[in-house]
């Protein structure tokens, strides 16, 4: 079994973690200190059994990361908390956490629970693979009608985007920044609109409030919305800081470098590019204050998705 822990507190991730590989339950393939670092995806990704989750943290608690990756994913979630309050307790699982583990830690809790989580999660897919054969079955003798065909075009037209934007970020050194889903998100809104007729992007506080409803739903609160369209504005800004970062090291290696020759200019100004590279050769002046140069976060957005829609 894979297991990820989230918790704001290292002592209580290393706990945890010895407990899960010192009685052989599993590995532990991933870790996170905020709800902000995990999406459904990057659980897919690691192919996680079983996240184990805290309830309270500063930036995305326990109850919205469940909310926004309960939809997409197969695992097994446990809340850990030394909160009791029964509301939020109440609140987790109605979203589908069916386990929870109290703190302070109890070694034999933590093992008891983990037991009876694989045991069900191990039937669960045993059943899970039995319908997934009778649905073959079925599907065989349905004709696919044109309408159904046209969804599925547009559904693989979408798939093939994301896969070029991952390839891209690869490239530009951010595909493990948390940033990186949300700037895949913003390509697959960023189609939806364009299919929908409308040449021109949006303002960015519109495409990150269709992220947010997306992961969502359109009945979050304005307070919800609000917090996670900022806490994704700052996940953006820092990947792409990262991105400059690395184009500016590509060009002081090798000024040439294909890369750096295409990405510096597609995605930043050259200004901003001269002036991280003599940060990164210890040049800047004495009145600098060892900032990031601003970034064009839209014109970088834009220049993503047309790479993307090129490849």
């Amino acid at each position: 079994m894979n297991f990820f822990i989230v918790d704001d507190s290292a002592p209580i991730r290393a706990m945890l973690a010895n407990i899960i590989e010192d009685d052989d339950l599993g590995i532990v393939v991933g870790e996170a200190e905020d709800g902000s670092e995990v999406y459904a995806d990057i659980l897919a990704a690691k192919k996680i059994d079983i996240l184990l989750i805290d309830l309270l943290m500063p930036n995305r608690d326990g109850i919205e990361t469940v909310r926004e990756i309960a939809p997409s994913f197969n695992g097994k979630i446990i809340m850990i908390s030394q909160v009791e309050t029964k509301d939020l307790i109440g609140e987790a699982y109605s979203l589908g956490v069916e386990y929870y583990i109290t703190k302070p830690i109890n070694r034999f809790e933590v093992v008891n629970v983990l037991k009876k989580v694989q045991e069900h999660l191990l039937l669960k897919n045993s059943i899970q693979q039995i319908q997934n054969s009778l649905s073959g079955l079925q599907q065989l003798n349905q004709p696919v009608t044109p309408m159904m065909g046209a969804s599925r075009s547009s559904q693989n037209e979408t798939y093939a985007i994301i896969a070029s934007g991952k390839n891209i970020l690869l490239e530009l050194g951010i595909i493990g920044e948390s940033g990186n889903k949300d700037l895949l998100d913003l390509l697959s809104v960023m189609y939806d609109i364009e299919q929908m007729g409308n040449r021109a992007t949006p303002s960015l506080k519109e495409l990150y409030e269709k992220i947010v409803e997306k992961r969502l739903g359109r009945s979050v609160s304005p307070c919800e919305l609000k917090k996670e369209i900022k806490a994704g504005e700052q996940r953006v800004r820092r990947a792409i800081h990262q991105a400059l970062d690395h184009i500016a090291a590509l060009g002081l290696t090798d000024y040439t470098n294909p890369k750096f020759e295409h990405y510096a200019s597609t995605f930043f100004d050259y200004a901003q590019i001269r002036l991280k590279m003599r940060e990164l050769e210890g040049k800047a002046g004495t009145g600098s204050t060892g900032t990031n140069p601003r970034v064009n976060i839209k014109k970088f957005i834009q220049a993503l998705y047309m790479e993307a829609k090129t490849l």
